[in-house]
């Protein structure tokens, strides 16, 4: 069984006090506030979430935090990777403690000389085959210097528990390879009536409910937070209804999974191939980049094409190249908590500030 990760995530930030402790009363509200929208769900503890600064007491903090923040419906996603296989499994492990649904790995980089083919596959399988969750591979050779081959993600996709990749190259060219090269795989994930994906949270929920004897609506268990209309998905190729606690289920065909990192590159991904994203442009202007996944999902790819326009320049300029301090300060103007990010990642200066809040201005989210 694997998870079905249509649509769009942030990678949340974490925010700091300015003594540089972690704030989880802000990241209660961050939070909170995505749960207000139509995201799919949320990965914590990823880059923008300053994982590598991070202690590992504040990891589990956060990982905490966050989760009991977010609305039932929305899937979780733990950043676990390490250098280490075993320091990986044991934060996959925390993590589906918690009740997150899937791990998401980076690629293992500090020791260059092991940055091979062999070590890589090793690496995954030895986590994929123990995880208590679904595996998403996290490949991001801006920050760890190793781009990670499509011969050796095709071969860690043929795993059953190695769902997806997050592919942050910012390759179009190497999006449609991976999707060519993977597209034989069929694996079933369980989603709703409405072909949304079905969190552990909403399982746990309406066993409970089952066993209580009440009565729970199917749409107080998928989370009554979001009012947005979500983009219809293509229908299963089994439409029989399974019943899990009060729960109506289907099983959806999925293959392995691409998402992508790049808010600027959305809309040509998706057309690659892409089943969705997980964007740091997505923490300051969630409903921006998601109107782009829906309308592309919706057939309309020219409005699709008109909505990437909107951000594309934003999202390069703040994502991309002022990355964490100026996701979190375009943050701020759409009314989430940014705050500083931890050294060596200074301020942004006053003059980068009035840069931000022009290409923001009309991205309200």
């Amino acid at each position: 069984m694997t998870m079905l990760l249509s649509g769009i995530f942030p990678a949340i930030t974490t925010p700091f006090y300015p003594d540089g402790q972690v704030y989880y009363r802000k990241l209660e509200h961050n939070v909170h506030r995505y749960a207000m929208g139509p995201l799919a769900g949320i990965v914590a503890l990823g880059s923008t979430g300053e994982a590598p600064m991070l202690s590992d007491e504040e990891k589990r903090g956060v990982l905490k935090c966050a989760i009991e923040s977010a609305a039932p419906e929305k899937v979780m996603i733990a950043g676990a990777g390490a250098e280490s296989a075993i320091e990986t499994l044991r934060m996959a492990e925390f993590a589906a403690s918690l009740g997150y649904d899937v791990a998401m790995v980076r690629t293992p980089h500090f020791y260059k000389t092991e940055t091979k083919p062999a070590n890589i596959l090793a690496f995954y399988r030895f986590v994929a085959d123990r995880s208590p969750v679904p595996v998403v591979i996290y490949n991001i050779p801006q920050a760890t210097g190793y781009d990670i081959p499509v011969e050796v993600v095709a071969e860690l996709a043929e795993h059953e528990n190695i769902a997806a990749i997050k592919e942050s190259s910012g390759s179009i060219a190497k999006v449609q390879l991976m999707v060519e090269r993977t597209r034989h795989i069929k694996r079933e994930a369980t989603v709703t009536e409405r072909f949304e994906a079905v969190t552990g949270r909403m399982l746990k929920a309406a066993t409970a409910a089952k066993a209580e004897g009440e009565l729970v609506p199917v749409g107080a268990l998928a989370g009554t937070a979001s009012q947005t209309p979500q983009p219809v998905a293509s229908k299963p190729s089994s439409s029989a209804v399974q019943v899990v606690g009060n729960l109506k289920t289907r099983k959806k065909n999925v293959g392995f999974q691409v998402m992508v990192g790049a808010a600027q590159k959305l809309y040509p991904s998706l057309e690659a191939g892409a089943a969705g994203a997980i964007l740091a442009f997505a923490d300051a202007a969630p409903t921006a980049c998601f109107e782009v996944y829906a309308a592309f999902k919706d057939g309309d790819k020219p409005l699709a094409q008109l909505k990437q326009e909107r951000i594309a320049k934003a999202a390069q300029r703040i994502a991309a190249e002022l990355s964490i301090p100026g996701v979190k300060y375009a943050m701020e103007l759409n009314g989430y908590y940014g705050g500083n990010a931890r050294l060596p990642m200074l301020p942004l200066t006053a003059e980068t500030k009035r840069e931000i809040e022009p290409l923001m201005e009309n991205i309200r989210s």
